[in-house]
């Protein structure tokens, strides 16, 4: 890949070309995967009952990744080959017919899967790449010994069972200050979140009953996070509803402490005690931390559902042209069951690519229906 020029619009009747901020490299090499699996197949009851299991292992070198350079240079990036990502997991297909007659049939297909992934090697003497970085101070990262994909920004200071001061653990309490606001760190190289899902999975269901048949697949997400920027925003400028509530006095908590308003902020002080100090909510006063705004992107979907009617052959049969006939009602992204992430959809993203894992001005979850018409001649 060779360095061109990019053209922006004129300025006036002035035609403009300038630089792009990535240097192009022609010397890079092809990613390249390296694989080794192993898999277990089987079958019992005459194929009513069987599985597919595999346990993959693989190493991705020389990826083509874009990383910071001196803008002495021109350029704000250059691309190189760089890295080491290690993934390993495992993958399950179930599939059974529980019940089998003539006129009504049950079919079920599940799967599951399950990866973990490790930066194990980065660009020269590198301990980090970012990978794209957002407003509110967030980051996503390969960072070297850690999944590939970590959500970075500043988080909870908190006092742990020894009053020693520690980031963000997951159980000690969060320290408040002598304010009665939370203590924060500076820096936004703390991790609070990971893009990578612990599972994944999903449940085929098939019940046919002579002509018809309805087919329906539930898709499940376990773990993993994802940052919202929306949420973000809209906590920072009051718009959300829990914003305009009412504190443990029955006050709204928009009004001024001395009228009874404010909250009080859940957590120890220095000393290890309870915090008991009311403060106000307003434009003026410090905010929650980016790890606030990190949610779980579990959820439980039902991604699909078909309903179908094979049409009778004496019927089709008249036609001396077509053989067979089928109509089908299809939806798909019908419904949301379980989710953790408020108002908005967890699988929003603003890419499907390096940057999963953070969300800025999600749409509703779009649901489609559709009607197919299956014919055999």
């Amino acid at each position: 890949m060779k360095d061109v020029y990019d053209q922006p619009n004129p300025f006036g009747s002035s035609l403009l070309f300038s630089l792009p901020g990535t240097k192009n490299n022609n010397e890079l090499k092809p990613e390249q995967t390296k694989s080794k699996e192993i898999g277990l197949e089987m079958a019992f009851f005459k194929n009513r009952l069987g599985f597919d299991a595999t346990y993959y292992h693989t190493n991705t070198v020389d990826q083509i990744i874009p990383v910071a350079t001196s803008t002495a240079t021109g350029y704000s990036n250059k691309f190189v080959n760089a890295g080491n990502v290690e993934n390993q997991g495992l993958e399950l297909t179930v599939y059974a017919t529980p019940v089998k007659s003539a006129d009504f049939s049950w079919n079920v297909n599940l799967n599951f899967t399950r990866n973990r992934n490790k930066v194990l090697s980065l660009y020269n003497d590198s301990k980090n790449i970012l990978l794209g970085s957002f407003q509110g101070g967030v980051s996503i990262n390969a960072t070297l010994g850690q999944p590939y994909g970590t959500i970075q920004g500043k988080t909870y200071k908190m006092l742990d069972a020894n009053k020693q001061v520690v980031t963000w653990d997951g159980h000690s309490p969060r320290l408040v200050l002598a304010s009665g606001y939370y203590d924060i760190t500076s820096t936004t190289t703390n991790v609070i979140g990971d893009v990578n899902p612990d599972w994944m999975g999903g449940i085929y269901n098939t019940l046919r009953y002579k002509s018809l048949s309805l087919g329906f697949l539930v898709d499940v997400r376990q773990g993993g996070e994802v940052w919202s920027l929306d949420q973000f925003y809209a906590s920072y400028t009051g718009v959300l509803a829990e914003s305009a509530g009412t504190n443990d006095l029955g006050k709204p908590i928009r009004e001024t402490v001395a009228n009874g308003g404010g909250v009080i902020y859940e957590g120890v002080t220095a000393d290890g005690k309870a915090n008991t100090k009311r403060v106000a909510i307003d434009a003026n006063t410090p905010k929650l931390a980016a790890a606030s705004y990190a949610f779980d992107a579990s959820y439980v979907k039902l991604r699909e559902a078909t309903l179908s009617y094979a049409f009778p052959s004496n019927l089709t049969s008249k036609t001396k042209i077509i053989k067979g006939a089928e109509l089908t009602l299809v939806g798909r992204n019908l419904w949301i069951i379980h989710k953790n992430l408020p108002y908005s959809d967890p699988e929003e993203n603003l890419s499907s690519g390096n940057l999963q894992g953070v969300q800025s001005g999600a749409y509703p979850t779009t649901r489609s229906m559709g009607i197919n018409l299956k014919l055999q001649f």
